[in-house]
């Protein structure tokens, strides 16, 4: 089969999910940034709120949002302030020094343990209520992060990173560059996933402030890949189609694979059909819907709740279904 079958197809599988999808995804995401105050945040170039909200969304890893959120809510979690006033008590170790110092820091909450284990008694860590160590790590390497790659100021940091990317408007290639010119260095910021790291981004970036051009070029490329995204590309038959069967993971990310799929498919869907205040090119938006139209708290329409992953789905009433290849997680059935 050819490849414009192949985008055919993509594109005709999804559009029951693409008809669904909410045409106020800027709006919403305006509205919960806003109650954060990251809009005024981005416009005074403070960091502090920015780095508490990104780190409150840090946490929505390796467990249901859900369960996230209920963890924050009972125990609270660490913010911007409170790093800085632990770490104005010229702390013993000298891992806390800096980013660069921090690395391999190695606390585990549950094991007690760090690579300084003789000043683990006395280090400021363990007395954050953070769910484990891992995220605790997150968290000063963040604040580190943010203090000195970004001296301080994350907005700047990002404009003139964005700014020395930039090959022009004319460029095809813009906003992949421009869009590694920060994952690049973010993703080395301890603890944190590609997929989370790009949400965050993409929405700090769409509307933290819609007058800056290359935040919302940047933001509107940001893909995310969780299992949910994975799945769909493999039940729908996608990834067959495509010659791009793969597990899910640092994979998902690979040229011809989930995300360059999913990048794909956003340059032959003109996203103005869904809301004029939309880019025409909208990966995100495209990205997102698809989630939508699994995840158990949107559509909850393809996922493994509603599906037996040992043998093609059976669910007729799925608005897909005629269109679907159906491929079981667990395998392609002879004779597909």
């Amino acid at each position: 089969m050819d490849q414009t079958s192949n985008w055919d197809f993509f594109s005709r599988v999804v559009q029951p999910a693409l008809d669904l999808a909410p045409t106020t995804f800027l709006e919403d995401i305006s509205a919960s940034l806003s109650e954060a105050g990251i809009q005024e945040a981005v416009a005074r170039h403070d960091s502090r709120p920015i780095y508490d909200w990104l780190l409150g969304l840090f946490q929505l890893q390796g467990i249901s949002d859900a369960v996230a959120f209920s963890y924050t809510a009972k125990h609270g979690t660490v913010r911007w302030a409170e790093i800085e006033g632990a770490l104005a008590s010229s702390p013993d170790c000298h891992r806390l020094n800096s980013y660069w110092h921090f690395a391999d820091c190695k606390y585990q909450k549950g094991a007690r343990i760090c690579s300084e284990p003789h000043l683990l008694h006395r280090c400021h860590l363990p007395r954050h209520p953070l769910r484990n160590g891992r995220l605790s790590q997150a968290a000063y390497s963040l604040f580190f992060f943010i203090r000195d790659i970004c001296d301080g100021d994350l907005v700047g940091w990002i404009d003139r990173r964005l700014e020395s990317a930039d090959p022009g408007p004319r460029d095809r290639s813009r906003a992949v560059r421009m869009r590694h010119a920060l994952l690049e260095p973010m993703g080395r910021i301890f603890g944190v996933s590609n997929k989370v790291l790009s949400m965050v981004l993409a929405d700090l970036l769409l509307v933290g402030d819609p007058s800056r051009e290359r935040w919302v070029t940047t933001g509107g490329s940001m893909i995310a890949i969780d299992s949910l995204m994975h799945n769909l590309l493999h039940r729908t038959g996608v990834l067959h189609r495509f010659g791009a069967m793969h597990e899910i993971g640092p994979a998902c990310y690979l040229p011809g694979s989930c995300a360059s799929l999913i990048e794909g498919l956003a340059r032959r869907i003109d996203a103005h059909a869904y809301n004029p205040l939309f880019p025409s090119v909208f990966p995100r938006f495209i990205q997102h819907s698809l989630w939508s139209f699994c995840a158990g708290d949107k559509l909850s329409i393809c996922n493994g709740n509603r599906i037996d992953d040992t043998a093609r789905c059976r669910n007729q009433y799925c608005p897909a279904f005629d269109d679907c290849d159906r491929v079981s997680l667990r395998g392609i059935p002879s004779g597909f």
